[in-house]
């Protein structure tokens, strides 16, 4: 694997989208759609009233508004760029807690069965690179949307990873699996599933479930969304309270 030469460490991300992307960043997405779009999984679509001025498009905007759950908002973000992941020794069953404004999640990635992605998603959670970043795509009875620090949904870390496909796929409540703009763009988005969605084709790569908190999921699935301006989805996904990964712990 490539050794990281890291771009930029310290400047706090307080810019436009534009300034965080690279030739080498993934629109991560759902195949076949916009950046911000993905199935409809309801059949229904709920109105919003939020005006779309109050309706977050970049991070800054998730910093104006109130935190996911009452939570304190953390330290913001620092925007990073690398040249691809570094080696975290990674083998096996690796265990991750996503301390989020709503509580802990824990993972387990399957080093195993995806070891490119969970060699740097850990790579990257060992940098910081997701500390302060929030979920800027929640959608009920589907998934949540995380990893992008400029909370666009075309942030990404410099770099893509290539595709770790299973030949059948098991997208069930609790699967973690990494966003993509089509074959071969994974960088640092992933989602979390919901519920069950068997109607997923194999396109992106599982690399972790979640073992603990599901009730947080619950509760993340509780957070009141709004329409973005550039969303494709066919009902509100845009988080109107801030929900902040603030830290990753990852246990060897």
């Amino acid at each position: 694997m490539p050794t990281p030469r890291i771009l930029a460490l310290t400047v706090v991300l307080a810019v436009a989208v534009s300034a965080c992307s690279s030739s080498g960043d993934a629109s991560d997405s759902f195949e076949g759609t916009s950046t911000t779009s993905a199935p409809d999984t309801t059949g229904t679509v709920t109105p919003t009233t939020v005006p779309l001025e109050s309706v977050p498009s970049n991070y800054v905007g998730y910093l104006h508004q109130p935190t996911a759950c009452s939570a304190d908002q953390p330290d913001p973000a620092v925007a990073m760029q690398f040249d691809g992941p570094g080696n975290a020794n990674v083998s096996g069953q690796v265990m991750v807690t996503l301390n989020t404004s709503c509580g802990q999640i824990d993972l387990a990635l399957d080093a195993a069965a995806a070891p490119e992605t969970v060699n740097s998603f850990v790579y990257l959670a060992e940098q910081g690179y997701f500390d302060g970043t929030v979920s800027h795509r929640i959608l009920p009875g589907f998934m949540m949307q995380a990893g992008d620090p400029t909370a666009t949904g075309r942030g990404g870390p410099g770099y893509t990873i290539p595709d770790e496909l299973p030949a059948t796929a098991d997208y069930r409540r609790g699967v973690v699996a990494m966003a993509n703009a089509g074959a071969g763009s994974a960088g640092s988005q992933f989602f979390i599933l919901f519920g069950d969605a068997p109607w997923l084709p194999p396109s992106y790569t599982i690399f972790g479930e979640v073992t603990q908190g599901f009730e947080v999921l619950d509760a993340i699935e509780q957070i009141p969304l709004g329409q973005g301006p550039a969303s494709a989805d066919s009902q509100p996904s845009t988080p109107l309270n801030s929900l902040y990964i603030e830290s990753i712990t990852i246990t060897r």
